[in-house]
C-alpha cells in the first residue's frame, strides 16, 4: 500500500519563515490571507491528494488511457476523482475572481500542485494543464477570449491543453509547421500535426480547450498560437 505524507511543516516553514509572505499586503492576493486560512488550504489538499489521488496511482499506472467506440477514457476512477476536485473548488484556487477564481496567491498553489504531483502526475496533468491554458488566455489573451473561455476553464467545466510539439520540432518551436489561415475577423483555419498532448482527450469534461501553436501566412521567425476546441 503506497504511503505519502504531505510536508505541511516545510511548507509553513518556507511561507512564513522564509517567504514572510503574510507580512506582503501590499502585494495582490497577499492581503486577504493568514496562517490559519493556507494552513487549512494546504490541510485540504493534503487530505485530498492522499486519499483521493493516491490510491489511483497505481490504477493509472496498470490501465492506462483506453480508446473505447472512438472515444478515450481514463483509468477507473479518474472521473469520480476529477469531479470531487471541481466539486471541491480547487481548480479556482489561485485564479483571478473576476473569472471565478479565489485570488490566492500562486506560491500557495504552486505547494498544492507539488502534492498533487507527488501522488498521482497521471491525474495531476488534467487540471495542470488546464491551468497552464488558463494562464496563457489570461495573460495575452483578448478580453473577448477571456471571456469566452476563462471561466469555464476556473471552474474545471472545461479542460485544456497546450498543443506544441511536431514530430520534427520538440524543443525547437521555431522549426513547426502547422498552419493558421485567416479566414474572417478572429477566425483561422488550422493544418498541421500535432504529437504528445498530454490531456489531449479524455470523458472528464464535454469540451477541450487546446492552445495550439501555429503559424501565420506571413509570421516572421518566432512562434505564436491559436485556440482550437473539441466544439464551439
Amino acid at each position: 500500500m503506497p504511503v505519502y505524507q504531505a510536508p505541511l511543516r516545510d511548507y509553513q516553514f518556507i511561507l512564513d519563515e522564509m517567504l514572510h509572505i503574510y507580512q506582503q499586503d501590499a502585494l495582490k492576493g497577499f492581503d486577504e490571507i493568514d496562517p490559519d486560512l493556507v494552513d487549512a488550504i494546504l490541510q485540504g489538499m493534503a487530505d485530498f491528494s492522499t486519499e483521493v489521488m493516491l490510491p489511483l496511482n497505481s490504477v493509472g499506472d496498470l490501465q492506462g488511457c483506453k480508446l473505447v467506440d472512438g472515444k478515450v477514457m481514463t483509468p477507473e476512477g479518474f472521473a469520480n476523482a476529477y469531479q470531487q476536485f471541481v466539486d471541491n473548488g480547487w481548480p479556482t484556487l489561485t485564479c483571478d475572481p473576476e473569472f471565478g477564481g479565489q485570488g490566492l496567491p500562486e506560491v500557495v498553489g504552486i505547494f498544492a500542485t507539488e502534492m498533487q504531483t507527488a501522488t498521482n502526475m497521471a491525474f495531476a496533468m488534467y487540471p495542470g494543464l488546464t491551468h497552464g491554458a488558463y494562464a496563457a488566455i489570461h495573460t495575452h489573451g483578448s478580453d473577448a477570449l477571456k471571456q469566452k473561455y476563462l471561466s469555464k476553464l476556473v471552474s474545471g467545466e472545461w479542460t485544456g491543453t497546450m498543443n506544441l510539439t511536431e514530430s520534427h520540432a520538440g524543443t525547437d518551436l521555431a522549426l513547426l509547421r502547422t498552419k493558421a489561415v485567416p479566414v474572417s475577423e478572429g477566425v483561422f483555419a488550422i493544418s498541421g500535426e500535432k504529437i504528445f498532448i498530454s490531456s489531449g482527450d479524455h470523458q472528464l469534461t464535454d469540451n477541450i480547450v487546446h492552445l495550439v501553436l501555429a503559424r501565420l501566412p506571413d509570421a516572421p521567425e518566432g512562434v505564436k498560437g491559436d485556440i482550437s476546441v473539441r466544439r464551439t
